[in-house]
């Protein structure tokens, strides 16, 4: 992995010869979350992709962001390369009016050996895959966490024994998500992966969607809704091709150097034919 040109995407190349430190992984978490989005469009492009970190990783450093598999996979690689001490997780997050259950639907990471004056025990949940979620890592203590204008909560599990639970702020675009606490490998996902990336049931494949958290907020892009959650709340409907992509560049930072204009013209057709059919009521 070209550790030097990640951290150059992230705007730290100061970083590379930092040590571990709580507050080096705190710049790290908020820069990352920032700077490189959570999209699921390689889906709508036709273009396959795998949980390997270091193609995800490779992608992240190319410009283009990923979802929970490709951005905490390879922010884990980025950690260990860095010398932290990183542990990657089986986690379930609960979809709404849904159970709460470890799926495998989501990947999460813990960092230890890191104490600070708010966390001595050194125990960090850092997670870049939840979407409109967490902006900074959470010390891994029972409590609640106000970060910008959301609260959190961190619980033990009821459905992982040993495990914790995160319950994500009433606005947010879930309830919660449960996790594991034995390591993992990147191979319990795979089976996942390809269903999510898959299937009709995948709501990455009914929705083209894309995320950014900042400290005051939320960007988030489902189809053709562009709203902000938080400090500055909108929504409006994009209803051009030129409007779309000005989003994408402007809002969220995907210059999609690496799609033709073929492509975008036909990315653009499918994501605006599931818009139609959603304010129409015909694709559920």
């Amino acid at each position: 992995m070209n550790t030097d040109g990640y951290l150059r995407r992230l705007g730290l190349p100061d970083l590379l010869t930092a040590p571990p430190t709580a507050e080096n992984l705190r710049r790290l978490h908020v820069a990352h979350i920032e700077r490189v989005p959570y999209e699921a469009l390689q889906i709508w492009l036709g273009r396959p992709t795998t949980v390997d970190p270091v193609e995800s990783a490779g992608r992240i450093i190319g410009g283009r962001g990923g979802y929970c598999y490709h951005l905490n996979g390879a922010f884990s690689l980025l950690l260990m390369t860095l010398n932290y001490d990183v542990t990657r997780h089986v986690g379930g997050v609960q979809v709404p009016n849904g159970a709460p259950g470890i799926t495998a639907n989501h990947l999460v990471l813990t960092v230890r050996g890191l104490p600070s004056e708010d966390n001595p025990g050194g125990e960090w949940l850092a997670d870049l895959g939840l979407g409109d979620a967490l902006h900074e890592p959470l010390p891994l203590v029972a409590g609640v966490y106000r970060q910008g204008p959301f609260s959190y909560g961190l619980r033990r599990s009821e459905v992982a024994p040993g495990g914790w639970r995160f319950d994500h702020d009433p606005s947010g675009s879930f309830p919660g998500m449960d996790f594991d606490p034995a390591p993992t490998d990147m191979s319990a996902f795979t089976a996942m992966h390809h269903h999510l990336s898959t299937s009709r049931e995948s709501g990455f494949v009914r929705v083209a969607t894309v995320a950014r958290r900042d400290a005051s907020g939320v960007d988030l892009l489902r189809g053709l809704a562009l709203s902000r959650v938080g400090n500055g709340a909108h929504s409006i409907t994009l209803h051009t091709a030129r409007d779309y992509y000005s989003a994408l560049s402007d809002v969220f930072g995907l210059h999609l150097d690496d799609v033709s204009q073929e492509e975008k013209e036909a990315l653009f057709g499918k994501v605006h034919d599931a818009h139609e059919k959603w304010l129409s009521g015909t694709n559920a």
